[in-house]
């Protein structure tokens, strides 16, 4: 498989890196990630990274071109390599200008949904996509991490583990994190730039204990409506960060918050016990067996997805 995907990369002078909707700090890790060591590894290779901005993770870097900014020519990508991490869902892709490249890559490490690569590199056993990227780094002689792509990679990692929480956190984890901190990142530098938060995100998480859902089948949740949002002055990835908020408590195995984004409401879906990717897939989204994203067409469709969640539990 690396061979495969080296082969690609050796093959075009431009290459575009695409991720995910509302990116995360996985997707931008294994973004940035992957640009940092094909850049080392070929210096005359024109890489892009294009997609959203995200200022929860904005140390990580921005987007060479910006979705929604970019005035750029369909010639642009047509002859270039298209790859694409950390997404299962073809429409789920922030720039669907990657169909214009004249190859696709696919890496991912969450439950196959859409086949849309010439190449596919989908593993689930990885926690994050970062790791995917590190450990592709280790195994290809010809890419070298710097410390701009450590830094990525191991945010990825961190970001999409829980901080090493979550299950599948394995040996080789903690190997690829090792490997990033000897390449330069710092552990108390990602840390602080992950931890500022401002006086409404306090007042917000006192919201958040004050305001959650319990039902009697042992699901938590907790709506955030676009008021809501604007009272504590919060952009969506503030909103949806306090998700593990509701984690950890006793008799309630599955939890989620609701978040209204214009016209639709964006669930972030978690559990400690049942499975609950296949809720999410009922609701518009994917992901994996305990964390998975989903959408509702209107705040109506509430009452048939708790239904939904009550059924696994």
């Amino acid at each position: 498989m690396f061979k495969e995907i080296l082969k690609k990369i050796k093959k075009y002078q431009r290459i575009i890196i695409y991720g995910h909707v509302r990116p995360d700090g996985d997707c931008y890790g294994a973004q940035f990630g992957l640009q940092n060591i094909i850049k080392n590894a070929f210096p005359e290779k024109d890489v892009f990274v294009t997609g959203e901005t995200s200022d929860f993770v904005s140390f990580v870097g921005t987007p060479d071109i910006i979705v929604g900014e970019s005035n750029l020519e369909d010639s642009f990508y047509q002859d270039s390599l298209s790859i694409v991490v950390d997404t299962a869902n073809k429409l789920r892709i922030s720039n669907q200008k990657y169909m214009l490249g004249q190859e696709i890559i696919k890496i991912d490490h969450h439950i196959p949904v859409d086949s849309y690569g010439d190449v596919e590199w989908v593993d689930t056993n990885f926690p994050s996509c970062a790791q995917m990227i590190a450990y592709m780094s280790t195994q290809v002689k010809e890419f070298e991490v710097t410390k701009p792509g450590a830094v990525a990679m191991y945010t990825g990692i961190l970001t999409d583990t829980g901080r090493f929480k979550y299950r599948g956190v394995s040996e080789l984890t903690h190997q690829m994190a090792g490997m990033l901190l000897t390449k330069g990142a710092d552990v108390e530098e990602i840390d602080r730039a992950m931890s500022n938060e401002t006086l409404d995100m306090l007042r917000f998480k006192g919201f958040v204990y004050q305001n959650f859902v319990t039902t009697d089948k042992g699901f938590i949740y907790l709506k955030i409506t676009d008021k809501i949002r604007q009272e504590f002055n919060l952009t969506y990835e503030e909103a949806s960060s306090v998700v593990n908020m509701l984690s950890g408590i006793k008799g309630f195995d599955v939890w989620a918050i609701f978040i209204e984004d214009g016209d639709l409401v964006r669930v972030r879906l978690r559990s400690s016990g049942p499975d609950i990717d296949k809720v999410a897939n009922l609701f518009n989204g994917g992901g994996h067996a305990k964390a998975s994203g989903a959408a509702l067409n209107s705040w109506d469709e509430l009452d048939d997805f708790i239904k939904a969640v009550h059924a696994i539990l």
